[in-house]
């Protein structure tokens, strides 16, 4: 295993900061701006990722286009990012911090100035395809950067501040594109974007320096060629499954999961061979740290959690309670805000006394939030909603800043960009398989009860609920993997250590 990283240069920075040595004092300026350009830019793109989903019905109508047919608008976007995204782990190694955040903030300008402009569906697909590619190098490039950055007895505060990025920009996405689209049409979804974009690619130029020592290494092409149908296969599966249920899909979800799980065993195995020399695309020995290991199976339900909520409430609160979209994003708007500005809160505490005192309080109010939405009806004041996804919101913030924190901090200093890379694969996966699962299992009770005789609104309660019992369940387990979550050996300190460490 070579010694020789893309971080190896930046190593003196983080005993140079702890040591308060004149390398530290001179850089340290430096590094905040550019993690805080970074966080801001990670914010504006994630932020895209969700928001287009309020406007479909008024792009299906502008451009004429079926249902089935407007979910390539998401569809899209979370396959490129599945493809995308194992190879930032190679890209992080390759080139500096500077290019790679200039190629990123270039291609999510391009593309949302294209999908502003947009003519046909097609060009509006090509749009999103390039947003996605920009919005895939972000969230590695920012981990890696403030892994190598940071040290790690406050690694906890800054990692605070991602998990604003990972959790609250895909939740208020839809609250925010709502409110523009309450005044404009659906192209200003992209349009309010456009100066933003293009603030943080020049901010990135002028203010952005590299951080970290390129080397050169090969890309295996077939390793690419696997992980593109393994991820998009899987994705795309699982997010037609909800369709197959309600017997409206273009390709049996079988075909693509089949061809998924072969090719991610292919995958595996080329990377367990590749890894013995330093050349895997996705260096897997970062599953080798248990702490690791256990925090990504735990970010997985919390993922799925998350995004199966997101797309869940906003249609019980619309096609159940019958609200409007601007009043649906509302109710959600109080929890999404809370969850960001916990982060930094949860990211100081986090310093202070480790993984385990936060992620298993958190864990328990997820659990019992996602119980308690069984209990909606078609009768359920609006408020319940919100009285529930508080609650939920705050658990989930006490548990991202952790798991974010302790999963990178398991691994060692060269496995930084793969680790990333890896919570990025993750992250779609476990968001395309909570909506897959929430919207199967709502699609299957619904015409379960509609053809029992229920009226639809009824039907689409029953269905609502099931989904959120089955998640519920899920969450159990959650909770019990919060009690075997430890602090990594790195953040250890004399203040911190268990007794006898």
């Amino acid at each position: 295993m070579t010694s020789t990283a893309p971080i190896t240069g930046s190593i003196p920075l983080l005993a140079g900061r702890a040591g308060g040595s004149e390398t530290a004092v001179d850089n340290s300026g430096r590094n905040r701006l550019v993690i805080s350009l970074m966080l801001a830019a990670t914010f504006v793109v994630f932020l895209n990722e969700t928001s287009l989903v309020v406007a479909i019905p008024r792009i299906m109508a502008d451009l004429r286009i079926e249902p089935s047919t407007a979910q390539w608008l998401s569809t899209s976007f979370m396959l490129t990012m599945a493809v995308v995204i194992p190879i930032t782990g190679f890209l992080i190694q390759r080139f500096s911090t500077r290019s790679i955040y200039i190629a990123a903030m270039s291609l999510f300008t391009t593309g949302t100035l294209l999908g502003a402009v947009a003519p046909t569906f097609f060009v509006l697909i090509v749009g999103r395809v390039i947003q996605a590619s920009g919005t895939a190098m972000m969230l590695p490039l920012l981990m890696t950067t403030v892994m190598t950055l940071v040290p790690p007895a406050t690694r906890g505060k800054t990692m605070g501040n991602v998990s604003i990025v990972m959790s609250m920009a895909p939740a208020v996405g839809p609250t925010v594109a709502g409110l523009v689209l309450a005044v404009f049409d659906w192209r200003w979804v992209f349009i309010v974007m456009i100066p933003i974009s293009v603030i943080a690619l020049v901010l990135g130029i002028t203010k952005v320096t590299n951080v970290t020592d390129p080397r050169k290494v090969s890309i295996d092409v077939l390793s690419v060629i696997l992980s593109a149908i393994a991820f998009s296969g899987l994705i795309y599966g699982l997010s037609s499954l909800g369709e197959s249920a309600s017997g409206e899909v273009l390709i049996a979800p079988a075909i693509p999961i089949t061809a998924g799980a072969i090719s991610l065993a292919l995958f595996i195995i080329r990377q367990l061979k590749l890894q013995k020399t330093d050349r895997a695309l996705l260096d897997l020995r970062t599953f080798a740290a248990p702490g690791f290991a256990i925090s990504i199976s735990l970010m997985m339900v919390m993922m799925a959690a998350l995004f199966g909520t997101i797309i869940l409430l906003p249609m019980f609160t619309q096609n159940v309670l019958g609200l409007e979209p601007i009043q649906s994003g509302r109710l959600v708007l109080p929890g999404s805000l809370i969850m960001g500005l916990l982060g930094p809160i949860v990211g100081r505490l986090y310093d202070k006394v480790g993984p385990r005192p936060l992620m298993i309080p958190g864990a328990i109010l997820v659990s019992a939030a996602l119980w308690s939405f069984t209990m909606l009806t078609e009768s359920s004041p609006p408020f319940m909603v919100v009285a529930i996804h508080i609650p939920m919101s705050i658990g989930l913030a006490f548990m991202f800043t952790p798991l974010f924190t302790s999963a990178l901090g398991s691994l060692k200093p060269h496995l930084y960009s793969h680790g990333s890379a890896t919570i990025g694969t993750v992250q779609q996966l476990a968001g395309a398989a909570g909506t897959a699962l929430f919207i199967a299992l709502l699609t299957v009770q619904s015409v379960a009860l509609a053809s029992d005789g229920a009226t639809d609104t009824v039907a689409l309660a029953g269905g609502v609920r099931l989904a959120f019992m089955a998640g519920g369940i899920i969450s159990l387990f959650a909770v019990v993997a919060t009690f075997f979550v430890k602090r990594p050996d790195s953040e250890l300190t004399p203040a911190n250590a268990p007794a006898g460490h």
